[in-house]
């Protein structure tokens, strides 16, 4: 397999978006044990708090706003002397729901953080990288950027447009020395999926919906076998990836974790569409 040599990072420094917890949380972690130099961002202040009771020097970010996004990348540049090395784009969320049940607000919300923000912000930093001659740009995606999942309509097409959104930005920069790279986790025991539900289970029950008894279970938390646990990975088998993307000089265009994103790679590529229907109707039974 052929992967383009990229030249390496001269300036060891990284900010990572959606440092709350779980994989951006461990990615900071992991980077400044191996030497990087790493502004990690949250939204929330007691998120904030946490991090500096750390050792860090956080950025308040928030993805949905535009003037945030310009102010957490003019007070990262200024911190680090006007260069930065690497951009790790984690920050985002899971909207649960059936799309015909969801609002254009709670779609849209959906795209402003996992999609649009996460350009927006990239942005800011693409003209130093190409003065620059170096750069890395990671953009968590999932492995539902590959294949589809009922009730997780929005979120699905958000990551699909962010694959395709780093497949085109990735053949721009050809040339640059900047290199761009889509990690693709499985199942990773995080709070995401705690998180996602909180967003959405609870209110959906309430919904004039054919999935209404669905939500209501999911909700209840009656409806996630244990024994989907077994496919699951740590944080910190991600944190990896993205540092191996940060630090190769010759980085993969996409990196897979957990078995799960492996197959849901190969199927996607080689299974017909009506069998990948058939496959995945089964959570509308669960």
């Amino acid at each position: 397999m052929y992967f383009m040599k990229v030249p390496r990072v001269e300036s060891r420094s990284v900010l990572v978006t959606g440092c709350s917890t779980g994989i951006g949380r461990v990615t900071a972690r992991l980077l400044r044990a191996h030497g990087w130099q790493v502004i990690p961002t949250a939204r929330r202040p007691a998120d904030l708090e946490q991090l500096r009771a750390e050792g860090f020097a956080p950025v308040a970010l928030d993805m949905a706003d535009s003037a945030s996004v310009r102010t957490a990348a003019a007070v990262a540049l200024q911190r680090l002397d006007g260069r930065l090395g690497a951009l790790v784009n984690n920050a985002g969320y899971g909207q649960p729901g059936a799309l015909e049940d969801l609002s254009r607000a709670a779609m849209q919300h959906q795209f402003e953080v996992n999609v649009l923000g996460l350009q927006d912000l990239t942005n800011q930093f693409i003209p130093l990288f190409r003065q620059q001659g170096f750069g890395r740009i990671v953009n968590v995606s999932s492995v539902l950027g590959r294949i589809p999942l009922p009730l997780m309509g929005i979120y699905v097409a958000s990551k699909y447009a962010l694959e395709g959104l780093s497949d085109a930005l990735r053949i721009e920069l050809r040339g640059s020395g900047v290199a761009v790279a889509i990690i693709e986790p499985g199942p990773i025991a995080t709070e995401f999926r705690a998180t996602a539900e909180n967003l959405g289970w609870q209110h959906l029950s309430n919904a004039q919906s054919p999935f209404v008894d669905l939500y209501r279970r999911k909700a209840a938390g009656e409806s996630e076998p244990r024994r989907r646990d077994r496919f699951m990975a740590p944080p910190e088998a991600v944190a990896k990836k993205i540092r191996h993307a940060l630090e190769s000089t010759r980085p993969r265009t996409r990196y897979p974790v957990t078995a799960v994103a492996w197959m849901g790679a190969i199927l996607r590529r080689c299974a017909p569409d009506a069998l990948m229907d058939r496959l995945l109707s089964g959570r509308l039974a669960t």
